[in-house]
């Protein structure tokens, strides 16, 4: 039983580019080329077990430990990393796998930001549900490739505001539209999943899914309920609370947006 009933529809964006967008609470999509691929082989990839789900914006991952800031407002350093292959993903140092996180996911690359270390591993934010979900990753087996972002995204819900900071500095402060009562935008903190340009450029002509879900709707337009930034044509929505989860920001704030990394942290608080 879905906790929501069905979304009336999908927004036309979803309607023209379903193959290429994650299924979030504001459009809806097919698997991600990984998952489908997988499918089609029926085999995991070499070292990783088979009953291991992975992590990506349509699963669950059981068992990860919960981030310990997830309702603080704590920056990280920027460190972001991306394994070259399919990694397995534990719940503690030395720890149980319960997940392996793929390469690639949504037609690119997956960065994950580092939210915590301990000597060779490194306690990463993954893209399932549930939100705030981590996993920890060892640097000893090599195949990762690290990276530092400059940049934060801080959403303040209550005050339906979106700033970009870059090195500590402010450099963007916009008034967004947020999730509805029914449909809150789910707060605690999480990260830049992917930048998408659907093929139809209305409501907006850029995505940007985050790792988190809707807490109050299962599944959105077929899909599991992946939160976004995104463009809106109508600026009357910026100030409102009238989402179904997603941020809906001004074109300048979409522009900026557009030159943030993958795996940047988005911190959102209520």
């Amino acid at each position: 039983m879905h906790r929501a009933r069905a979304a009336r529809a999908v927004v036309a964006v979803a309607a023209a580019a379903a193959t290429a967008l994650p299924a979030a609470a504001c459009t809806g999509s097919a698997p991600s080329a990984t998952s489908a691929g997988r499918e089609r082989s029926g085999e995991p990839p070499v070292g990783i077990p088979a009953e291991l789900p992975e992590s990506t914006t349509h699963t669950t991952v059981h068992g990860a430990p919960r981030d310990r800031a997830a309702h603080a407002a704590a920056a990280t350093d920027g460190l972001v990393v991306r394994a070259t292959t399919d990694r397995t993903v534990l719940d503690a140092p030395g720890g149980r796998p319960i997940a392996t996180l793929p390469a690639r996911q949504l037609g690119g690359p997956t960065w994950v930001p580092v939210v915590s270390r301990s000597g060779a591993w490194l306690q990463v934010l993954l893209p399932s549900r549930p939100n705030q979900a981590t996993g920890w990753i060892s640097t000893a087996e090599g195949g990762l490739r690290t990276a530092r972002t400059p940049y934060l995204v801080r959403v303040d819900v209550p005050r339906r505001r979106l700033s970009l900071l870059r090195s500590g500095r402010t450099v963007g402060r916009w008034r967004v539209a947020v999730g509805a009562p029914a449909t809150p935008t789910p707060i605690g903190r999480t990260f830049l999943l992917a930048l998408l340009r659907p093929s139809q450029r209305t409501p907006s002509p850029l995505l940007m899914p985050l790792g988190a879900h809707s807490a109050t709707l299962d599944t959105y337009g077929g899909g599991p309920g992946t939160v976004a930034l995104h463009g809106w044509p109508d600026r009357t929505v910026f100030g409102r609370a009238v989402t179904h989860g997603c941020v809906r920001v001004p074109k300048d704030a979409l522009r900026a947006l557009s030159k943030v990394p993958l795996g940047t942290l988005v911190i959102i608080t209520g």
